[in-house]
């Protein structure tokens, strides 16, 4: 299936659309809210689409964090009902991690089910040390161009999150 996908970057064209997959994918509204939450702030780094003869079927979003260095926070992460368990998520997270290793970022948090996660590399060790309400075995990091600067400090996601 992931063959047919483009992935790319997010216009303003795609709010819409990427909205639609969010509730959809949720069920609720909450995580669209915080995505349009991070573009309105600023805090919304970078947000990827797989895009399916122009209809956006995955979508992953990447923001800013507090933390001791350059650090992004993954989420919210959505794939259409239809397309789920066919690489769809796989291909389009690979393909915005490396996108956003380009720049300075040296770090990707994420609060999620490490038997998905851990095939990208996010370790729950990596983020042990940090001090955040999030912590847990869920709460995840993936080094970005090298080891991580620091092992240890207080790191959050941007305000929005808050809200969510």
């Amino acid at each position: 299936m992931i063959g047919n996908a483009t992935l790319r970057e997010e216009t303003p064209q795609d709010h819409s659309a990427i909205h639609g997959l969010l509730v959809a994918a949720f069920d609720r509204y909450g995580e669209a809210g915080l995505v349009e939450a991070l573009r309105r702030e600023g805090d919304l780094v970078f947000g990827g689409v797989a895009d399916v003869d122009g209809v956006i079927v995955g979508y992953a979003a990447l923001s800013r964090m507090n933390a001791p260095f350059a650090a992004l926070g993954l989420g919210p992460v959505a794939v259409a009902a239809t397309l789920r368990q066919k690489g769809v998520a796989s291909a389009l997270l690979r393909w915005s991690f490396a996108h956003v290793q380009k720049d300075q970022w040296r770090a990707i948090f994420v609060l999620g089910d490490g038997a998905f996660y851990d095939r990208f590399g996010f370790r729950p060790e990596l983020a042990a040390g940090f001090g955040t309400p999030y912590a847990g075995p869920h709460f995840m990091a993936l080094a970005l161009n090298g080891a991580l600067p620091a092992n240890e400090g207080p790191v959050d996601y941007a305000p929005a999150f808050e809200r969510l």
